[in-house]
Formats: C-alpha cells, structure tokens, sequence
C-alpha cells in the first residue's frame, strides 16, 4: 500500500472543514429540537411561555451536568409525592421514566422535555398551594390558595439549585412537618393492622371488666399510658383517660363515655384522612400568616394570638350553628377596629325569622329592641301592624342600644367582610362550658373580650387596660382603631400541633373534612399503609 502524504496546509483546511460540517449538523439538531419543543408545547399556555422566554432551550434534555441533575431531583421529589398527600397517578411517573430514557432523536427529546415540565409545573403548584380550589369544595370556605404562575416557578427553577428548590415547594411551617411525621406514623399502624380490638362499651372509673383491659392496651397502643392485664379502671387509668381527652378536645373529666369511646376506636385510616386533609389545608395557607395575628379555629372553639411564632392569648370561643345558613366560613382578612358599647344592627334574616314572629304575635315583645325606618327614625310599634309583612317586604330595621344585656356585649372586634362576620362579647357566658359549642348564627363570641382587647392594644399604648375602660366607662358606643391593624385568620383544622409539639384531633364538626377529603380522593389521592 502505497501512504499519501498530504501536506500540513491541507490538514489544516480538512480538519476547519470538519469543524463547520459537525457545527452545521449540532445546528440542524438543535434546530430541529426547538421546532419539536414548540410544536409539543403550543397547546399548553404556560409551557410555550416559558420556552418563547428561553427561545426553545431545553431544561432537562440538553444532556448537560445541570439538565441532569434537575430531572435526578425531580424524580426523586416525584417518588416521595404519596408523602406529601399528593395525587401520584396524576403525575405518570412511569411514563416520564420511559419518555426520558427511551429518548434519542430530536422530536423524542422535545416530547420527553414538555412531559416533564408539565408534570413540575403540576407538582409544584399541588405541593406548594394545595390540589385543590378551596371554594370548590365548599362555598364556606372563602379562601384563595396561593397560587404561583407556573411559567415563573419554572424559571425559578431553572436558575436555582434542583434539590434546594424543590425542597423549599411545601410549606415549611412546623405544623406542616408535624403533621407529615404523624403521617408517616399513622401509615406504620395502618400497616401493622392498626391499633388492636375496639373498646366494646363506655367505662367509668371503679369498674372491674375486661373491657377495662382493652380499653387500657388500646390507648397505650395510640401512645397513653402503658399496657396490663388489671381489668380495674384504677386512677392511674383515670388520669391516662384524661390526657387523652385532652389531646381530643373532650372533656377531661376521665370516664370514658360514649362520645370518648367513639374517639378511642377511631382506626389510623380515619385519622390520616384528617391529616391530609390538614396538609392540604396547609398548602392553602402557604404564605406569611403575618408576625402578629388572631387564629381562629373553628372546630377546635379557641381563638388565639400568636405573636412571633408564639401563642400569647387563648380563650375559647363559641362559632355558628350547625345549619346552612349559621355555619362560621373560613376566610382571612384584617381586624382593624374594635367596637366599645356596641350597636346591635339585627341583621335582616334574623330579623325577619326569628323576632318578625314574635311581633305578629306580640308588637311589645323583645322590648329590648328599637324598630326604626330605613333612614334610622325611630318607628312606634303601635303604629304598625306586622301582620302585613314577610321575609320579602319587611322595611324596618331593629337594633339594639348599648346595654348590659345588649347580644354583643361590651365590645365587638370587626375585620370588614362580605360574610358579616366578627369576634364579640356575649351575656350568655354559661355556653362556654359547653362542649361542642356551636350557637351562634356565624359569627364568634369570645369569652374572655377584655383580655383580647388588652393584648391588641399593647402595641399601641402602655396602658391598653386603662384605655379600653375609659371608653366602656363613657356608656357611648366608641370605635377604637387598631394600629396598624392585625390579621385575623378563622381556619378549620381537626388535625393540628399544640404547643407540645404532639398532634391535636377534633371532631369534623361541619363535615368539611369530609368533603375535602372526598374531594382529595376524586383528584388521585389515596390512603396507604407504611411499604404501600
């Protein structure tokens, strides 16, 4: 064989010539990526958004160190979304892994590309602000989650580190990790077949029956007290019955009565409904709460004031009827004004279904209220005959004047909304030592007013005490202005931490639960046990 020598200065062009042919057919490629990336994401509004913004560069095909590590990370986060309560047939798993490594040409890389960002996009919104649209599920809940744009998430993380981001998605409050420890707990028992037998019958301390043994082993197993064969229900019994109660918004007197009873068999499937419902009920409040605020917690009748991160005030509160139109909504907005010797406006449903009766009956009856015209003149009831009117036509108003007796008390807290609804005093004070305490017709009556007129006004005056009750020394309805004004959030959490750190259950008192849960279940979320 005879070798041809080829001169240097033609190496030199060959090998230019090669250069170009190769960068000719990575642009042809490349090219050819991009009009597939288009093509595959034009019907999706957010994803040709944030591809026009990049012109059609790929995040997580481009077979570069940074492209892999995001789809390692996403995948990672994908495996572990059952954690998180998240629907994981919604975000087809499987068929990204095979988009992903099946892909070899161009139009298969753009495939693999949009079916992963549209499946961030979708596990970033649901882990981050909530699966669902809370007002949706029920049109009590007037509560708007967070919600990011997409595109945006998307650029964000594109520039960030994978992991880091997708770490920093759910919310990152401790009741938030509490409630995905005790997760994780709850699927254990639920695999281990739960919690043992069922206590058969209410106890009472005294009592000697094998019951007795159950109920013992079954609250050692939920983690009160320890395990024996005694089947007397001793005071050390007693006390572990208690706690319990305690930890479940119960009276804590420690007999085990019929409504204990049916707390204490409640199987760890009924209790991790509650919990995602809660997380998901978390993921709708996923922003800054503020660093001073009012928490109201239906189910659980309290209402606190959580300053830095700190409860500062408790009391307990009484919340609306269990009835359609009574039912207390969940909704934040500001308390910006406090209400001293308040005006009673009746509203007018109230006025109509429950007072209009009583004067058709009885024109002197409910002596303590005022009926005026709609300009506020004061009306004579004699000079009226309220047989001639109804729900539809009644063109009076009632209120009543500030009084001892008056529905609202001494003072009432308002946080302007469209539902009519505010913090208040109340006379009756003996329904506070009742248990459930749904009374009233929607809005919050506080039992200790004072205190949380003092605790608000702290930050305004050095002496909010001394303020306050020169305004209810004066007999006069007064308006005092919170400065600034404080964020009021009334929620509906049957699942929650205490300030123990340990997970609280309520009864779901307006079945809100329940359709969340159902609603939860609709979108691909489901139960499991620990393995599952």
């Amino acid at each position: 064989m005879i070798a041809t020598v080829i001169p240097s200065r033609s190496r030199r062009i060959l090998a230019l010539l090669a250069v170009l042919l190769a960068g000719s057919a990575s642009a042809q490629s490349a090219g050819g990526f991009s009009q597939s990336l288009a093509a595959a994401v034009a019907n999706d509004r957010v994803l040709t958004e944030f591809y026009a913004s990049r012109g059609y560069q790929p995040i997580w095909m481009g077979g570069g160190y940074k492209d892999k590590q995001r789809v390692g990370a996403f995948f990672d986060a994908l495996s572990h979304a059952g954690d998180q309560g998240l629907p994981v047939p919604a975000y087809r798993i499987d068929a990204l892994n095979a988009a992903v490594k099946s892909a070899r040409s161009p139009a298969e890389k753009a495939r693999a590309e949009a079916m992963l960002s549209h499946a961030f996009a979708e596990y970033a919104r649901d882990v981050q602000s909530g699966i669902l649209t809370p007002s949706q599920v029920n049109s009590d809940i007037d509560r708007a989650a967070p919600r990011r744009g997409q595109a945006g998430t998307l650029a964000a993380f594109s520039k960030s580190s994978p992991k880091g981001f997708l770490n920093s998605l759910p919310p990152q409050s401790s009741d938030y990790k509490a409630l995905l420890k005790e997760k994780a707990q709850l699927e254990r028992a639920l695999g281990a077949g739960g919690w043992g037998p069922k206590v058969g019958a209410a106890l009472k301390p005294g009592v000697s029956s094998q019951q007795v043994v159950v109920l013992r082993n079954r609250l050692a197993a939920l983690g009160y007290g320890r395990t024996g064969t005694s089947p007397v229900y001793d005071a050390g019994l007693q006390q572990v019955v208690a706690r319990f109660q305690l930890d479940h918004g119960l009276a804590a007197d420690g007999v085990a009565g019929s409504g204990t009873i049916a707390e204490i068999n409640k199987d760890p499937a009924d209790r991790l409904k509650q919990v995602i419902v809660a997380m998901e009920r978390e993921r709708w409040m996923n922003y800054p709460l503020g660093q001073r605020y009012v928490w109201v917690n239906i189910p659980d009748f309290t209402a606190e004031v959580v300053d830095n991160g700190r409860i500062v005030f408790a009391t307990r509160v009484i919340v609306g009827q269990n009835q359609s139109t009574h039912r207390t909504p969940e909704f934040s907005d500001m308390m910006e004004m406090m209400v001293v010797n308040p005006t009673w406006n009746v509203p007018y449903s109230i006025a109509t279904r429950e007072y209009l009766p009583m004067l058709k009956q009885n024109p002197n009856s409910v002596g303590n209220l005022v009926l005026t015209d709609q300009a506020g003149n004061r009306v004579s009831r004699s000079s009226v005959n309220f047989a001639n009117y109804s729900e539809s036509n009644f063109p009076f108003r009632l209120t009543e004047p500030p009084s001892e007796g008056n529905a609202l008390g001494e003072v009432k807290f308002l946080f302007p909304n469209p539902h009519n609804i505010y913090l208040h005093d109340t006379p009756t004070k003996s329904l506070f030592a009742r248990n459930p305490r749904m009374f009233s017709h929607g809005c919050i009556r506080v039992a200790d007013p004072q205190a949380l007129a003092y605790v608000l006004l702290s930050r305004q005056t050095s002496n909010p005490q001394g303020l306050y009750q020169s305004k209810v020394a004066t007999g006069r309805e007064t308006v005092i202005t919170l400065q600034p004004p404080v964020p009021v959030h009334l929620v509906y959490f049957t699942a929650f931490q205490a300030e123990s750190g340990a997970i609280q259950y309520r009864p779901d008192v307006y079945g809100r639960d329940a359709q969340v849960f159902q609603a939860l279940a609709r979108a691909g979320v489901s139960l499991r046990a620990a393995g599952g």
